[in-house]
């Protein structure tokens, strides 16, 4: 993503300018004061995102003329070769990259999943995989690896709790049929004869 887009500032913004909106944003952001908000964490990402592209412009403002590809090429080769080191299966080797890249947008949070998906951490993968969709809910890839999830974590928690609630056990059993006897010999019956 575009550093100048992330401060909210544009590209020939001064360095007291991209001061000022660090600043701004650092206030806005800071995890100290979201507590035990569960907003802390997405704050803690933007906090770093906005770090990365305050660290990065205040490097390069001496050089003219930002270029984009410069700063979104780098990402995207390191996503194009981690989504290649998940389709050969080579796992640990996309986890150390993702674990290198600062900047943690949708994409970042998409193969994140993939891995600990890979990894037959469902339920790791399946918030990655949330993260990612709530960044870019436009991307049908993550949408779909959101809702696939959604889908494998319904089907198998579903049997465990659907065959326990329609099983009867042992002690409802016994109540309802020392119940039926109570009634049967009100009534002048007997319901189980040893009783």
């Amino acid at each position: 993503m575009n550093p100048y887009e992330i401060l909210g500032i544009n590209k020939n913004a001064s360095k007291e300018e991209i001061q000022q909106a660090y600043r701004k944003l650092a206030k806005k952001y800071h995890p100290d004061q979201y507590g035990d908000n569960p907003l802390r964490d997405l704050a803690e990402q933007k906090m770093r995102e906005i770090n990365e592209a305050y660290d990065y412009l205040m490097k390069n403002s001496s050089s003219q003329g930002y270029s984009s590809n410069n700063y979104s090429s780098n990402s995207s080769n390191d996503y194009a070769s981690i989504r290649s080191d998940i389709d050969r299966g080579n796992i640990s080797s996309a986890e150390q990259k993702l674990n290198k890249i600062n900047i943690r947008n949708a994409e970042w949070y998409y193969l994140m999943g993939r891995v600990n998906y890979s990894k037959g951490w469902y339920d790791v993968a399946y918030n990655y995989f949330n993260n990612a969709y709530n960044l870019d809910p436009s991307n049908f890839e993550y949408r779909d690896a959101l809702n696939q999830m959604s889908r494998n974590n319904n089907s198998y928690r579903k049997p465990y709790y659907s065959e326990r609630r329609s099983d009867p056990d042992m002690c409802k059993i016994c109540g309802t049929l020392y119940c039926m006897d109570c009634c049967c010999e009100c009534c002048g019956g007997d319901f189980i004869s040893c009783c």
